[in-house]
């Protein structure tokens, strides 16, 4: 079967949801307004370790339109979530008084108003039994463990291949603890009704959010509905369900009214997670001729103390380069932090880090263009079943990306390129997605007026969901773009995997082609048998779906549209099912990730120290671009978030664990002057192994961007920083 409408994949659609957006009129979890809707406050510790000896709620409970005050000494038994594919659930909140972290939630106060549960909330007086705080990655009382995922590993002697090299680098590399900042608040609102519960929540996952919540409070699944249409950003802080959320459900339940619970800027620093610090030792052996012989990578990253949630900073670097002897190793430390989670590109952000600049570090070791060693080095295979990539266009976006760039005008010499009074130095990188999928269910319905609606229960982060699957379907269907709908954000829709790990796109897109492939055949059921009908005796492999209908090939003039199919036999609309598994290897190939390029030009002031990003290329393999606009969209907030963590991000804690910046005033994210003209190009095919042949690309530009950056900044100055963010004080550091 095929289309025979316009292509609509890979034009350069503008949102379907931007009117919306632009004019105020799509609802976040924020705006919602229930009658009868009470106001959640939340109050935290002030302490990072030790017990709460007393807590005083008389004044509170005593305040003005103050409906309940919830703390550990009268909160009911909270189950944890479940363990989910991508990782445990937090620890539920209130079930004792031991205090982990600096902003862990001691009390919740719910009144009539924001502003009296505001009121409330700090009339709550807590005395504390202060303990030992273990706030370093280096503190000999922390607990140290080795990561569950992805786990150590080893292929081949690494330790007589780095020992017999002919040049050899050995160097530390420390990444700063990020926070996701999305500019949407993150907000609960929960209303029980007649012991059914309704839920509007920021979140990446709306039926992981039921599941947990199902456990969490031991009621069954089917009565709970969640309802995420629209998130104002998250980047990975909406895969956990974090613990103000079952809160807000239990003051619900509490005070039989509906409860909004909205966390504060400063309280999103502590709340959601964040990107852990890490400190990563690497050695990289090779041969006079650029081959690399070993790579040995030991990475240790923080964890809170009662929670598990890993991150798998070494997972890309076993299958980054062509080198026959790899060891990696990955260590998480207990410490009294908020608990992290997952921010854009985890693991694989801070590793491409300290892997890319180490390969940088040895082309200069070696005397070879950084960008020659690392097509010297190019892993045509996947490492674990030496089968080859099921699709791989590294080597053209090299290729297209240090043309578009002017690679070839970079002298190798550092500090040999000025600007007036700046330095101008030129860096590059590898950027790396690992193949991320897994399974997603889609529902096609065509409508007597000839109109479509898809639906799946994902979300749409920002990262243009709703645009993408409403093109996939319009193609698949053969209906005009503007009369499809696309449905998410409501678990009474069929299950969606979570829009995490750059794999939504492919997966999701797989299953609404499965979707509308089933509802073809269950039109063209309808058809076959039916003598009235012009596509009488048709068959599948035989029929085109475009112009809203179907005709059989070779002959236009058997055409039937859907309304007219519907309308003829009396039906209000036909509806099918649609699922999506996760691609394996086949005997000849491996599911591919996405790869990137990426080309930095950086401008850093002879006297100053300041550094300014003025130029970036990134050449992507994306596979099969659905969108080129919002693809493009995507890389340029990946290339911005990259500048952001090389240059800007981080979480500035004092000697007790409290952070001192948790605002938007003194947490430095990259803004519009920061941020050059970018320049994207996408390269490569589609990927056979995907019915749509997508890859993901969400993430994708933030591996190895603070690398490229940090390599440019090199370039100019001949100064090695290997700490991020890349601060004056370090660049004029002696």
């Amino acid at each position: 079967m095929t289309t025979a409408t316009a292509p609509v994949i890979a034009s350069s659609l503008s949102r379907v949801d931007g009117h919306l957006k632009v004019t105020g009129a799509a609802t976040y979890p924020l705006d919602v307004l229930v009658p009868g809707m009470a106001h959640a406050v939340l109050v935290q510790s002030t302490v990072t370790s030790g017990r709460i000896l007393c807590i005083d709620t008389k004044s509170a409970e005593g305040a003005p339109g103050v409906l309940a005050v919830i703390t550990h000494t009268n909160v009911p038994r909270l189950v944890q979530g479940p363990m989910t594919p991508i990782g445990p659930s937090p620890p539920p909140p209130l079930q004792s008084d031991v205090i982990l972290h600096f902003g862990q939630h001691v009390a919740l106060v719910v009144a009539e108003t924001f502003e009296q549960a505001r009121a409330a909330a700090s009339l709550v007086g807590v005395t504390y039994e202060p303990g030992t705080a273990i706030v370093s990655l280096d503190d000999p009382a922390a607990a140290r463990l080795p990561n569950a995922w992805p786990g150590d590993r080893t292929y081949g002697d690494v330790a007589n291949a780095l020992a017999s090299a002919d040049v050899r680098v050995d160097a530390t590399y420390v990444t700063a603890e990020n926070t996701n900042n999305p500019l949407g608040l993150f907000s609960t609102v929960a209303e029980w009704k007649d012991d059914f519960l309704t839920v509007h929540d920021t979140n990446q996952w709306p039926h992981g959010v039921r599941e947990s919540l199902a456990q969490t409070f031991g009621i069954d699944v089917n009565r709970i509905r969640v309802l995420t249409p629209f998130v104002g950003g998250a980047f990975g802080a909406g895969l956990r369900v974090w613990p103000h959320v079952p809160l807000a459900v239990l003051a619900a339940r509490v005070t039989k009214r509906p409860v909004k619970l909205t966390l504060t800027r400063a309280q999103m620093f502590t709340s959601i997670g964040h990107r852990p610090n890490s400190v990563q030792r690497i050695s990289i052996g090779a041969s006079r001729s650029g081959r690399l012989v070993a790579i040995e990578h030991h990475a240790t990253s923080s964890l809170g103390i009662g929670d598990d949630v890993p991150d798998p900073v070494t997972m890309g670097t076993p299958e980054s380069y062509a080198c026959p002897n790899v060891l990696v190793r990955n260590t998480q430390v207990r410490l009294h932090i908020p608990p992290p989670g997952w921010m854009r590109a985890p693991g694989e952000a801070e590793g491409s880090f300290a892997l890319e600049s180490a390969l940088d570090e040895l082309a200069c070791e070696l005397g070879i263009d950084p960008l020659e060693l690392r097509i010297r080095n190019h892993a045509q295979v996947d490492r674990e079943s030496g089968l080859r990539w099921s699709s791989d266009a590294t080597l053209e976006c090299y290729r297209q990306g240090a043309a578009r760039f002017g690679w070839t005008r970079r002298p190798a010499q550092p500090r040999s390129m000025r600007d007036g009074h700046a330095f101008v130095g030129y860096g590059m990188a590898r950027g790396a997605l690992v193949s991320f999928q897994a399974p997603c269910i889609a529902r096609a319905t065509v409508y007597r007026d000839g109109k479509a609606f898809v639906r799946s229960a994902a979300t749409d982060i920002g990262t243009g969901t709703y645009t993408v699957m409403t093109a996939v379907a319009s193609e698949a269907l053969g209906v005009a773009f503007d009369r499809v709908r696309f449905g998410l954000g409501d678990t009474e829709m069929p299950n969606s995997m979570a829009e995490g790990g750059s794999g939504l796109a492919a997966s999701l897109g797989n299953a609404v082609h499965a979707a509308c492939r089933s509802l073809l055949k269950a039109f063209v059921g309808l058809v076959g048998n039916d003598r009235r009908s012009p596509l009488y005796g048709c068959r599948l492999e035989r029929v085109t779906a475009g112009d809203g209908g179907l005709h059989v090939n070779g002959d236009p003039r058997r055409f039937e549209t859907y309304a007219e199919i519907l309308a003829r036999l009396q039906l209000d609309e036909l509806t099918r099912d649609g699922a999506s598994t996760p691609p394996v290897n086949t005997k000849t190939t491996a599911p591919a990730g996405s790869f990137a390029a990426h080309f930095v030009e950086a401008h850093v002031d002879a006297d100053l120290g300041t550094i300014r990003v003025r130029r970036v290329v990134s050449a992507v393999d994306g596979g099969r671009i659905l969108n080129e606009k919002t693809a493009r969209s995507q890389i340029i907030g990946g290339v911005a978030g990259g500048i952001g963590m090389a240059l800007l991000e981080e979480n500035v804690s004092d000697h007790t664990g409290r952070i001192v910046n948790a605002s938007f005033g003194d947490y430095l994210v990259a803004v519009n002057a920061d941020v050059p003209d970018i320049d994207v190009v996408f390269v490569g095919s589609p990927d056979p192994l995907t019915a749509t042949g997508a890859k993901g690309i969400g993430e994708l530009a933030l591996t190895g961007m603070a690398a490229a950056v940090a390599n440019a900044v090199y370039h100019a100055t001949g100064r090695r920083v290997r700490s991020l963010p890349i601060s004056v004080e370090k660049v004029l550091a002696e």
